[in-house]
């Protein structure tokens, strides 16, 4: 082992010291046996730990492995769309989760599939609203956590020198001991840190590309190379038209309104949190790692013969920088698929011990026995997802990300989104979040017609399904009253 390798090995046990210890600290917050202290970090979420968790959770491995992938197969087109990300998170902080905080907080709602079913009416339906709910979570978002895993591993694999299966271990280990600890509260603590580290990345990283390469040379050879690349007539992976690629606003918003591991940070928030404040750091933070898919571009005039796409990052960091720069950088790459996998894995676990437990054994109540649950589903399913990752087929980290994120807000557009301004029934929910799930995951698995396409239709479906359901249902409960009068 040479001295930078013991010099990456030494930051990444630095980092797991620190993350531990931050987990340990957010422990505190589940002394009072109150079980949103797991679930919800006690509402105590203020203006920068909310943004930072919440754009280290959006901007994960997809931003810094499958996004520059992404730009070094398709082109710039990628580049662009990866700019919408920033605006629709603050769009979503500062017109949005006022209304979902206010809403679950007078509920009491603990986690997204509770407030589906809260604010639907609750009862023997709820819980089957609920239930319903947990399951969709569960699958998409392990299918999801899956794609993490992969990059986490395959990141660390290449800068610690060690094989696939000995990465996954050694950072999903990590993952679940200081998100077991701690719950929500450690997840949005340790995302604070990484995101820092993050921004710092994708400065250096940009700095190091505009100091190393002329511009005008650089477009000359990508042209030369294929004019798609900058100057696309279709909008490659995310649909026919160029136009296609504006679709990533609304679809980022909504990444960042409905989706489970993505909405539960608004409940989180401080009471009196100031939500213009944090759209300015949801701004900033967005912005500065907005350029990272820039490396894709860069590593196709530099390695244009490049097997696997989503080894672009991985190459750009070992042929293009200086090796203590590599680790340090590489360390923060890795902060941000972490911080994705621990909330996801944090989400997948609480859906299993807490709306699982109340849809199907809600007689369970003790405190102390409700935190074991919460902590082991931690455990149990951060092995099943490595499970997932070690032994799935081949796959590209950014389309089997939107496969689960995408399916997922599809399913929960209605119930979560619409239900926020006019309120449907019980049973337009249940509809809504199978006809979506159906819709948009039979598009990305069996038709050809772009990233983004599917889950949107999706979402139109399961809006329109929600609303028609809805009022069928209200119509027909209201001629059943009046006949008993």
């Amino acid at each position: 082992m040479d001295g930078y390798q013991i010099f990456n090995w030494g930051l990444l046990f630095i980092t797991f010291a620190l993350m531990i210890y931050l987990g340990y600290l957010s422990s505190k917050m589940m002394k009072n046996g109150d079980e949103g202290g797991f679930l919800l970090a006690g509402r105590s979420l203020g203006a920068f730990v909310g943004a930072g968790t919440i754009v280290a959770t959006g901007f994960s491995g997809w931003g810094f492995v499958g996004s520059p992938g992404a730009a070094y197969q398709f082109g710039a087109i990628e580049v662009l769309g990866n700019f919408f990300f920033a605006p629709a998170m603050m769009i979503a902080v500062l017109y949005f989760a006022s209304f979902l905080q206010a809403k679950a907080a007078d509920m009491g709602s603990n986690t997204i599939p509770e407030y589906v079913a809260q604010i639907h009416g609750g009862g023997a339906l709820g819980r089957a609203v609920q239930g319903l709910a947990a399951l969709i979570t569960i699958v998409l978002l392990l299918v999801f956590l899956t794609s993490q895993i992969k990059a986490v591993a395959l990141l660390g694999a290449n800068w610690l020198d060690i094989e696939l299966t000995n990465s996954a271990l050694l950072m999903v280990g990590v993952i679940i001991i200081y998100t077991m600890l701690g719950g929500l509260a450690a997840v949005a603590w340790t995302d604070t840190v990484m995101v820092v580290g993050m921004c710092l990345a994708a400065i250096i990283i940009i700095v190091q590309i505009l100091t190393s390469i002329d511009l005008s040379e650089w477009e000359s050879t990508l042209n030369a190379m294929d004019p798609e690349l900058l100057n696309p007539s279709t909008g490659a992976h995310y649909g026919d038209s160029p136009a296609m690629v504006f679709l990533v606003l609304p679809y980022a918003f909504l990444f960042a309104a409905v989706l489970p591991f993505m909405a539960v940070r608004f409940l989180a928030f401080r009471p009196d949190v100031k939500l213009h404040k944090m759209g300015i750091y949801v701004a900033i933070f967005g912005a500065l790692l907005s350029l990272v898919p820039v490396v894709g571009l860069y590593i196709k005039v530099q390695v244009p013969d490049l097997a696997d796409p989503d080894n672009a990052m991985p190459v750009y960091l070992e042929q293009f920088m200086p090796p203590a720069l590599e680790g340090l950088i590489t360390l923060f790459i890795l902060f941000a698929m972490k911080s994705t996998a621990n909330s996801l894995l944090h989400t997948v676990a609480s859906a299993v011990s807490h709306d699982l437990r109340l849809a199907l054994f809600s007689y369970i109540k003790n405190p102390s026995r409700v935190l074991w649950i919460n902590r082991s589903a931690v455990v149990i399913l951060g092995c099943v997802a490595l499970l997932m990752m070690l032994y799935a087929p081949p796959f590209m980290l950014s389309w089997l990300g939107i496969l689960g994120t995408g399916t997922l807000l599809a399913s929960f557009i209605g119930p979560v989104f619409i239900s926020t301004f006019w309120q449907g029934s019980a049973w337009g929910a249940l509809v809504a979040m199978i006809t979506g799930f159906c819709t948009s995951g039979y598009m990305m698995l069996f038709v050809d017609v772009g990233w983004l396409i599917g889950p949107l239709t999706g979402c139109a479906v399961s809006s329109v399904f929600y609303v028609a359901i809805s009022l069928l249902t209200n119509k027909t409960k209201c001629i059943y009253s009046e006949s008993l009068r």
